[in-house]
């Protein structure tokens, strides 16, 4: 293996690239219109644009992708997240052209794509399961029965669902055939699958997945945890490892369980194995990721792996690099996702001009971006920026070095989650680890971000307790006396 195409884009695109590099390698992008003079088309050994902006005529094009590696003489292509990564179909096209593909099998991302199907193949290990059903449900009526016998609250989720969409949470009986109907009809436009399940729904869950990695020697690693419970959308925004609520006996057991989880498929590569942990740290399998994660940086930086190494090499044919009882937890690390979104309007997609754009630098600080200044965020695509991760010897330095890193972030131009990421690392429940999925809904407000907060987590505890507070006494008083003054008057810049 000497050239490898990466079949992505941004700041994946580019990290990628970079570990390639290093491995003495060469690098080839596919790029859009959009993105011609992105610092990953710059960085690659070779660039070649294969098509406009839009996603469909461009990264999901799988044929010019083959092409560009026919003509380069392409050896493997990785794929990133996102875009093609999940794709059996692309999957099993590249190997047909003699490509390796840096992943798992086809017939593993197909068993892991669909819940129902993940669900019947890990049912022989014991892997516990939120208590419902394993296959769809098309009879209400007996869907309705299956609903009373596992117990309301209950959560109708579609098979091949993710990020939140095809899920509704039924609270009783009388609403069930609505939002069983509701449920199926949004499956159908996202995924073009109507095909749903009944689950028990699990009130104040922590979503908790274990990093994977298993080569074709049938070595099986689970590679600690990442703590991803503080979600906008159904959607993760801040993510950190290890948890802190884990125990060493837990994390264990949850690891174990990942690794039965990628032998029931097979698994080859690096994966992501989901689990709900609730209230009384009971875990639950949720799903399979077969690709890299976003969030896998902080994997990294406890562990001292690098991924996409481990995922070439394993590529290649080599055994797994280490065993393991050649891993230890090194600190803490914590990322934030840093998107052109504002948190005061509902963090809707902000796109413009990146005016200013400055990296925090110094120790134990790392940005995975795809920007430089002057660039402008497409439209096209996913507006996340970079990502910002930290690391520090505890958990402690690792929100007071983001703290900083996020203070000399500089970004003008659009608006960004830094501000609300900021929030959440002073906020109480965050710092003291009591949080769960959530945290936006229980804790955070636009107008807190407009709120000088002073250093102490309590008293921004504290103060947020009382604004929320005089906010319900005051709810009918501000209109019957305008010049009444509130607490917002007091704290705010």
């Amino acid at each position: 293996m000497k050239k490898i195409l990466v079949a992505n884009r941004g700041e994946i695109a580019l990290r990628v690239m970079r570990s390639i590099r290093e491995m003495g390698l060469q690098s080839v992008a596919v790029y859009s219109e959009a993105d011609k003079n992105a610092p990953f088309v710059k960085y690659a050994d070779e660039a070649v644009c294969i098509g406009p902006p839009a996603s469909s005529e461009s990264y999901l094009r799988a044929d010019k992708i083959i092409q560009v590696c026919n003509n380069l003489n392409v050896d493997a292509i990785h794929p990133g997240y996102g875009f093609l990564s999940e794709n059996a179909n692309f999957a099993r096209l590249v190997a047909q052209h003699g490509i390796t593909f840096i992943g798992p099998s086809p017939e593993a991302m197909e068993i892991m794509g669909d819940k129902l199907s993940a669900k019947a193949a890990v049912k022989s290990y014991n892997i516990p399961m939120v208590p419902g059903t394993d296959e769809a449900i098309t009879d209400i009526p007996a869907a309705k029965k299956i609903a009373k016998e596992v117990g309301y609250p209950i959560l109708i989720k579609a098979s091949a669902g993710g990020g939140g969409k095809g899920m509704r949470i039924v609270s009783s009986e009388e609403e069930f055939e609505e939002q069983m109907k509701l449920a199926i009809n949004e499956a159908v436009s996202a995924f073009g699958n109507g095909a749903v399940f009944i689950e028990r729904y699990v009130g104040s869950p922590r979503h908790i997945e274990i990093q994977i990695m298993a080569d074709s020697h049938g070595n099986i690693v689970p590679i600690f945890e990442r703590e991803c419970s503080i979600q906008r959308r159904h959607q993760k925004v801040i993510e950190e490892a290890p948890s802190s609520v884990l125990t060493p006996e837990l994390r264990k057991e949850m690891g174990e369980k990942a690794a039965d989880v990628a032998r029931a498929c097979d698994y080859v590569g690096a994966g992501t194995v989901e689990f709900l942990l609730d209230e009384n740290l009971n875990f639950y399998f949720l799903e399979m990721n077969t690709r890299l994660q976003v969030e896998h940086p902080v994997t990294e930086m406890i562990s001292g792996i690098d991924l996409v190494r481990e995922q070439i090499l394993v590529a290649q044919g080599h055994p797994l690099s280490f065993k393991q009882e050649d891993l230890h937890i090194n600190g803490h690390a914590i990322e934030v996702r840093v998107y052109a979104e504002d948190p005061r309007n509902n963090f809707l997609p902000d796109i413009g001009l990146l005016k200013t754009y400055r990296q925090p630098i110094g120790l134990g600080v790392r940005v995975d971006d795809g920007f430089e200044e002057g660039m402008q965020i497409p439209i096209y695509y996913d507006p996340m920026i970079s990502k910002l991760i930290v690391h520090g010897k505890d958990r402690e330095q690792a929100i007071e070095r983001m703290i900083r890193a996020i203070d000399e972030y500089r970004i003008t131009g659009i608006e960004t989650t830094l501000p609300f990421c900021k929030f959440v690392m002073r906020h109480d429940a965050f710092v003291s680890g009591k949080f769960d999925t959530h945290f936006v809904n229980n804790y955070f407000k636009p107008e807190f971000l407009d709120v000088e907060l002073p250093e102490s987590a309590q008293e921004v505890a504290a103060i947020f307790s009382a604004i929320l507070v005089d906010e319900q006494k005051n709810k009918y008083k501000e209109t019957e006396n305008p010049n009444s003054s509130s607490t917002w008057k007091v704290v705010r810049r």
